[in-house]
């Protein structure tokens, strides 16, 4: 959420923020002019408050001269003056609640180090990793690798949930679940604490991190019990602090979950339909810091870093990207995208999206921390992902194939798999 305060202080930040982003700025206007009229009233209310304290003074100077007439016609007129300024504070509280509302709807002011531009096609590369394979042979896609080896099934995906599920079998299955063994032993030995949480979660939290209320109709909700699917475990882990107090010293905190995710994928109609790019139900490896302004920005390269990690160990090319005002998410004050080689596409694709979000989420759930010398501060909260499985194990399946149909296993996930080959069992 923005710094109200800050909006008030210097409004064309907002709007330079939001010219960038290619953003509306009919929301931030309503805002502004809320915040003037808000302001009226605090100076009525202030102005009132005065002339209260005023004649609560003449009050006691009138009863210590026995002019208790005098005395009670002025608590009479303190009464309705009373009643007045409770008029007044309830106006005021119904404009700032407004604002609040409103708030919520607009993104955060983008770090200066974001390259300007209007969309996808203006993200800039920072580096890459890796040269993708040279093949001898005629490289399948994997939506044709998986049925092909008997263990991966979109049809009967379909049968059981409908469209954009899958289910997979045997080493298929015993490979996704390998991977995220092995992301999150990687990710614990770098220092991040492992995480189970909840996969249902309060609209309080899920609006403390961002989804709510602009990305409701992405989400899966349980309208009776008014939960909601989380549709990454970063909504969990990055509301793990709200309404907390965090020490400096504690700083930073590096959190580790892998959990499924649920996405409606509203919106998305005619993107990567085949194969496991863009499920309704997929597992994540997510990586969640919280830091101070100080180091916040310093932290993003080392979470990203974690995350490219995975991909040099499981020898997979890759490229990282930052995305430009145009393509920001929206609580994302910076962001890259670490995107993997895929054979299918013949182009690289998004397996991690590694974002400082500042103090945008944390002025939500209310996450502070108190300084060495006693002030008080918002968290910052960054996060991505590391990573994504489903994506990982169609590189690992498009990347390692065989002119036969198997597929060989990366080294480092070997120990875990107790084998080095996935061989068809058709």
């Amino acid at each position: 959420m923005i710094d109200l305060k800050l909006l008030r202080k210097n409004p064309e930040l907002f709007y330079e923020a939001l010219k960038k982003r290619n953003h509306a700025t009919e929301t931030l206007d309503k805002i502004v002019e809320l915040d003037k009229e808000w302001r009226n009233y605090v100076n009525i209310v202030n102005n009132l408050k005065a002339k209260r304290n005023e004649l609560s003074k003449n009050v006691a100077k009138l009863k210590a001269e026995g002019k208790n007439d005098e005395a009670n016609e002025i608590i009479a007129e303190s009464k309705k003056l009373g009643d007045e300024i409770a008029q007044y504070e309830a106006k005021e509280k119904e404009l700032e609640d407004e604002m609040y509302r409103l708030a919520l709807y607009i993104p955060n002011v983008p770090h200066d180090s974001v390259p300007v531009g209007k969309d996808e096609t203006e993200n800039v590369e920072v580096r890459r990793w890796g040269e993708p394979r040279k093949f001898d042979f005629e490289p399948k896609a994997h939506w044709d690798l998986g049925p092909e080896l008997g263990m991966l099934d979109f049809d009967r995906g379909a049968k059981l949930s409908g469209s954009r599920f899958s289910v997979m079998f045997g080493e298929i299955a015993r490979l996704e679940r390998a991977i995220a063994q092995f992301m999150l032993d990687t990710h614990i030995q770098n220092g991040y604490i492992e995480v189970n949480v909840p996969h249902l979660v309060k609209r309080e939290t899920i609006t403390a991190t961002g989804q709510l209320p602009k990305f409701a109709e992405e989400l899966y909700t349980c309208e009776k019990d008014d939960l909601f699917l989380i549709p990454t475990a970063e909504v969990s882990l990055a509301a793990l602090h709200i309404d907390e107090v965090l020490e400096e010293g504690e700083l930073p905190k590096k959190y580790t979950a892998f959990t499924p995710c649920y996405r409606r994928e509203a919106g998305s109609y005619g993107k990567d339909v085949r194969g496991l790019i863009r499920q309704h139900q997929f597992e994540k490896v997510e990586l969640v810091w919280y830091s101070t302004p100080e180091r916040s920005f310093e932290d993003l390269e080392q979470l990203t870093n974690d995350a490219e990690k995975i991909l040099q160990l499981l020898g997979l090319p890759y490229r990282v990207i930052t995305l430009c005002t145009g393509d920001l998410g929206f609580a994302a004050a910076k962001t890259y995208d670490i995107e993997v080689w895929l054979p299918s596409y013949n182009a690289y694709k998004e397996i991690s999206s590694c974002s400082n979000d500042t103090d945008f989420q944390a002025r939500r759930g209310n996450m502070r921390y108190r300084t060495k010398d006693g002030k008080m501060n918002y968290v910052h909260t960054l996060n991505g992902s590391g990573l994504a499985i489903g994506r990982t194990l169609v590189a690992i399946m498009e990347n390692y194939q065989n002119p036969d149909g198997s597929i060989t296993i990366p080294e480092v996930l070997r120990p875990y798999m107790k084998t080095d080959i996935i061989k068809p069992t058709k």
